[in-house]
């Protein structure tokens, strides 16, 4: 893709998007493997001109659109989206780009249009930053819930970036690391306060105990 200035007017800034079925937390690592040719193109532009991009939930559609689609613009997006950072690369054997991008700052999609190769271009505005938060008594159950889950094999290779200490961290991790449906994540993920993200998380896991 050619390049675009990431700062646009209005403070709005301008990144392409990845549409998954998977949501990112700020924080939050995304291990990805890129074949379609457009993301392809989209990484290599990320990387040598040092920019980020946007993960967004798609509501409809497929993660790996046919023409028709990319021209019929059927794929639906959720507006709230995370930005996302290349972090690490790897060109496997098999041609795929393997990529992986930790969440960083929550975004609003004011606009979007698309090029004639299904990429998504988009003007999106930065949400303000959650406060940290403290933690009380009644988390206790949550921070355990979540220093068990940061025991499996499979999250400690990602090593994931938290603060027990703080409730924004700890709420972004277990939003993150439990096994919930996307849409349950995105719901977790549009919430503007740490206390009720974990208000939210404790009901979620005392269904998951129940």
């Amino acid at each position: 893709m050619s390049k675009e200035p990431q700062t646009g007017v209005d403070g709005q800034i301008n990144m392409p998007i990845f549409p998954l079925r998977t949501v990112l937390f700020p924080g939050g690592i995304l291990p990805l493997r890129i074949f379609e040719p457009r993301y392809v193109d989209m990484i290599r532009w990320c990387m040598r001109e040092q920019a980020t991009f946007g993960v967004v939930l798609l509501r409809q559609g497929s993660e790996v659109n046919t023409p028709a689609e990319a021209a019929g613009n059927d794929r639906e997006l959720f507006k709230i989206g995370t930005e996302a950072e290349i972090i690490d690369f790897n060109q496997a054997d098999n041609g795929l780009l393997g990529i992986v991008a930790q969440g960083r700052r929550k975004f609003s999609i004011v606009d979007t249009r698309e090029k004639k190769d299904g990429l998504l271009l988009a003007s999106v505005q930065y949400l303000p930053e959650e406060a940290v938060g403290e933690l009380t008594d009644e988390h206790e159950t949550l921070v355990a819930v979540l220093k068990d889950l940061l025991q499996h094999p499979l999250i400690q290779q990602l090593n994931p970036e938290v603060d027990l200490q703080q409730a924004r961290s700890v709420s972004y991790r277990l939003a993150d690391l439990l096994p919930l449906e996307p849409e349950i994540k995105q719901a977790l993920l549009q919430m503007n306060w740490p206390k009720e993200r974990l208000s939210e998380l404790r009901r979620l896991v005392g269904k998951f105990r129940g």
